[in-house]
């Protein structure tokens, strides 16, 4: 399928450079014609990438996991006024079919959490996009005309017995929470306690071993399989879900130097997520876009460049050049795709947050309103006015456009 069903008519991108992408159909033609030895590929076949079966292998294991550990968190917590743990949702690099390093890979999910009975959780945001910090303000709601479970028909505001029940036992708000927001390290501490304590539940503890690792806004684990053969490596963050959409707040440390506890970074982790697994029904099962973004990520692990600013033109690219022109045997040309878009917004000291006021993200993606109604957002602005950076960014531009001129010649 070469379209993908969008919000508006028309990219915010300006329309003389959306035409010159992917239109280098005298190339792409004289790539087919290419003999064995020009073959692209073999770029496909690099013997250090992980055969697809072990990475879904892996996911699958993991996932199948975390799962276990969120059926005995809700089996234990249901009767009390704890947050109610949702089904995590699988995010990040691995999840979305690529990864730009080949050990040590950490699984991602996002675990969302609901309040318990009888409380409801207010956002209240920041100003500053793209990534906008909330607070989460833990209240008590009254329920006394809400259709409530069987036996559970008192009301915490209204029910003295109630409201001093709540307060004898474990709740949201003494434990979880400072000065009633929702704090993230006492959340994240909450979480790791429990999954120590339900790891001897599990039947995989009798050949797996489970170390929870260090960490003040997530639940990190190490999982090694018996004899040490296979370690997983789980990082689970914690989020609370933007009314029914594909955003939500998380645990993630956000950019500054310093994090509050009680502060909830937005993030679109879900969404992308979303975006990868929508293009994914859509292509055929030669496109290469995903070995193309993960050629270029590898190039630069460790420098300026992120592999965030390198997904975000790529899932642009991915909206403007049909899904019928992202194919194996014209891989070379969606990778100088890539080289000249990014050239292009280094040079205008500029590219535009996918999912920020963007009218080409696809239907199927949910955004809040204000998300989609939104200015679009400069991931580079601060280029503008930090010469040092703009250096470094144009410098990994380099790095990027040698290293793909060496594979071109080379193959490697």
């Amino acid at each position: 399928m070469d379209s993908l069903k969008v919000r508006g008519k028309r990219s915010r991108e300006p329309e003389r450079e959306e035409e010159s992408f992917g239109n280098n159909v005298e190339k792409e033609k004289h790539g087919e014609e290419n003999d064995d030895a020009n073959d692209p590929g073999r770029f496909f076949e690099d013997p250090t990438q992980r055969p697809v079966q072990n990475r879904d292998r892996d996911c699958e294991a993991v996932k199948n996991l975390v799962e276990k550990f969120i059926d005995l968190f809700n089996r234990d917590v249901s009767n009390t006024w704890y947050p109610v743990v949702q089904k995590a949702i699988e995010v990040g690099t691995i999840f979305e079919g690529w990864s730009p390093q080949e050990v040590d890979i950490t699984h991602h999910l996002l675990v969302s959490l609901r309040p318990p009975r009888g409380h409801i959780f207010h956002l209240e945001p920041g100003p500053v996009w793209p990534m906008r910090n909330f607070r989460i303000h833990v209240e008590l709601v009254c329920t006394c005309e809400m259709e409530q479970p069987a036996g559970e028909t008192r009301c915490f505001l209204h029910d003295p017995e109630e409201e001093q029940s709540r307060k004898e036992g474990p709740n949201i708000l003494d434990d979880l929470c400072t000065d009633s927001y929702l704090d993230v390290q006492k959340t994240a501490h909450w979480f790791q306690k429990m999954v120590r304590c339900f790891w001897k539940d599990l039947p995989e503890s009798a050949t797996h071993h489970l170390m929870v690792l260090p960490s003040d806004r997530s639940c990190k684990l190490q999982v090694l399989t018996q004899g040490w053969k296979k370690r997983f490596l789980i990082e689970l963050m914690f989020g609370v879900q933007e009314r029914d959409s594909d955003v939500f707040l998380s645990s993630q440390y956000t950019e500054a130097a310093y994090t509050p506890s009680t502060m909830w970074p937005e993030t679109y982790a879900v969404a992308e997520m979303k975006f990868f697994s929508h293009i994914a029904i859509q292509a055929e099962p030669d496109t290469c876009h995903l070995r193309c973004l993960q050629l270029c990520v590898s190039s630069l692990l460790g420098r300026d460049i992120s592999a965030y600013t390198l997904t975000t033109v790529v899932m642009h690219l991915l909206t403007i050049i049909p899904l019928s022109r992202w194919r194996k045997d014209i891989f070379m040309e969606r990778l100088e795709d890539i080289m000249l878009y990014l050239q292009r917004c280094l040079n205008k000291k500029g590219l535009n947050h996918f999912f920020i006021g963007n009218d080409n993200v696809p239907e199927v993606i949910i955004l809040p309103e204000e998300v989609q109604t939104a200015k679009p957002f400069n991931l580079f602005q601060h280029l503008e006015h930090d010469p040092d950076a703009n250096e470094e960014a144009w410098l990994d531009f380099l790095v990027l456009q040698c290293w793909l001129r060496k594979l071109i010649l080379h193959g490697h």
